[in-house]
Formats: structure tokens, C-alpha cells, sequence
């Protein structure tokens, strides 16, 4: 069962976070090692360095994330001494917690927090979904971005052992099975009104494509991260994090995917905007 998000857990890791001079917020590796309950900071530094090999393979650059400072820190009477500790990133602290101690209950709930937090970061930091004024345009977006992650996610299943096509679909049900609250892709399809011919992700609104994309490339990241091998263990994988996804969304007051409307069909949608780029296409040629 996946660990519950608490506001605790969240206030905690948001009183530790700090902005510097440029306005670029950042963790102290210290203050995370209190936090996850690390007594002893040399142990946490081990962990620190199967992040940043984490960092390092997938393909970002080490000093963008992990920063070496050195602090004053108060010993009394008036007097400080320095203590050298590393500006951790946001992705710095979701690679760290990763690779913490999964049997403490902290460190579950901050791995569920820097996840979430991390793949919000992503998103309102792509200028071209900044741009976008309304719902038609991001779900427009967000499918597109999903279709391509859930290739993405294809591939690390086969990695993990997800070969045929029928294994594939097992493998999709348990992370909807997660995500829905135990609902599969033919209940979801029932709940929703669909016709047997309408596909599920085609009538997502924007939020309900948001979640999917999250439990998409989180599943992703974590199959490869852990380097999962098996069906069963990447199917209870993907499970978990749409579990992980669903707990988020309860504890931020949301909807849950399932009591969502069904959209219209983003079939339409995508004729739509066809004939608008073809219609300007003709206008700038005259």
C-alpha cells in the first residue's frame, strides 16, 4: 500500500526550503538529513552519491543539481562555525530521496512529495504549455506529451520483461488500477459512458490527462531507476505510483480521475486545428 501524503510532510519539506540570490530555490542537504531522520549526516552523504550517479546517467549535469556550500552555524555564545553542506536542486532532492531508506515512513512520504512537486516544476516550466489560454489547447498539449511518454514507457516496460502485446495491457490495467481507485481500463471506460468504440485517453480533460501523464513518466523513471526485471514486479511498479498519483490528488482536495466528465473527443479537436493552421497557411499567402 502506498504511504499517505501528509500536510505534515509537506510543511516540513517546505519550512527546510530556502531561495538564494538569483531566486533559485534549494534544499540544504543538512536540513533534509534532519528531516529524513539521518542522525548521523555521513550516512546521508552515501546517499547523496547514489543520487548524483543517479543525476549523472540520465543524462543531466551534476553541478546543475548539487551545489557544495559552506555555512555558519551558531554553537553558542555569539559564536559560528562553518559546516560544509550541498544546495540541493528539487530533482537533487527527489534523486536523493530515492535512493534514502525506503523503511522509513518520511522518506516514502518525501519521495511522493518530490515526485509531484518535480513533475509540476516540468510542467509549468514548458514555455509552450505556459502559452496556452484554454482547455481545448492543453488537452491538445498534454495528449500529445502522454502519447509520446506512454512510447517511452512501452520501451522500459519491455526492459523489464513486458513483451507481448497481452502482457503490455496487463501492465496498463494495474497502473490505471492504481490511479482509479481499483477501476481498470474496461471499468473506467463503462464509468465514463464511452462507446465501445471511444478510447479512454481521446475524452480526458486537461486534469485527468495532467495525472495520467505524471503516473506515465513516473513508472517510467522508476522501472529504469530500480532497473525492475519481471511482469509481476512491473506490473505491482506501476500499480503503486498511480496509487502514489491518487493519495496526491486526495490530499490536495482534487477530483479523483474517476468522478471526472467525460470531453469531448479529442478527434474533434484535432480536425478542428488542422483547419486552423491550414486556413492561417492560406491567409499568410495572399
Amino acid at each position: 500500500m502506498a504511504t499517505r501524503l501528509t500536510k505534515k510532510a509537506v510543511a516540513t519539506f517546505e519550512s527546510i526550503k530556502r531561495v538564494d540570490e538569483a531566486g533559485i530555490e534549494f534544499w540544504p542537504s543538512r536540513d533534509l538529513a534532519k528531516s529524513l531522520d539521518y542522525a548521523d549526516y555521513r550516512n546521508f552523504i552515501t546517499v547523496i552519491n547514489k543520487a548524483k550517479e543517479a543525476c549523472e546517467n540520465s543524462g543531466q549535469l551534476i553541478s546543475d543539481h548539487f551545489g557544495d556550500i559552506t555555512e555558519m552555524v551558531p554553537i553558542g555564545s555569539g559564536a559560528a562555525r562553518p559546516l560544509d553542506t550541498i544546495k540541493l536542486s528539487r530533482y537533487a532532492c527527489y534523486l536523493t530521496v530515492q535512493n534514502a531508506d525506503p523503511g522509513k515512513t518520511i522518506v516514502a512520504q518525501a519521495q511522493t512529495y518530490f515526485a509531484i512537486q518535480t513533475r509540476i516544476a516540468e510542467v509549468q516550466q514548458m514555455e509552450d504549455y505556459n502559452r496556452l489560454s484554454n482547455e481545448e489547447e492543453k488537452r491538445l498539449f498534454l495528449r500529445n506529451e502522454l502519447a509520446k511518454h506512454n512510447s517511452q514507457l512501452a520501451d522500459a516496460a519491455k526492459n523489464a520483461g513486458v513483451i507481448q502485446p497481452s502482457d503490455y495491457a496487463i501492465f496498463q490495467n494495474y497502473g490505471y488500477q492504481g490511479l482509479y481507485g481499483g477501476l481498470g481500463a474496461q471499468e473506467i471506460h463503462a464509468r465514463k459512458g464511452l462507446k465501445k468504440s471511444q478510447k479512454i485517453l481521446d475524452h480526458m480533460g486537461s486534469t485527468e490527462l495532467a495525472a495520467n501523464l505524471f503516473r506515465a513518466t513516473q513508472t517510467e523513471e522508476k522501472l529504469r531507476r530500480e532497473n525492475i526485471k519481471g511482469k509481476t514486479k512491473a506490473n505491482q511498479t506501476h500499480y503503486e505510483v498511480g496509487a502514489k498519483v491518487r493519495q496526491t490528488i486526495k490530499e490536495l482536495g482534487g477530483t479523483m480521475p474517476e468522478n471526472l466528465p467525460a470531453a469531448q473527443s479529442i478527434k474533434s479537436l484535432e480536425t478542428k486545428k488542422k483547419k486552423q493552421l491550414t486556413a492561417s497557411a492560406k491567409t499568410e499567402k495572399k
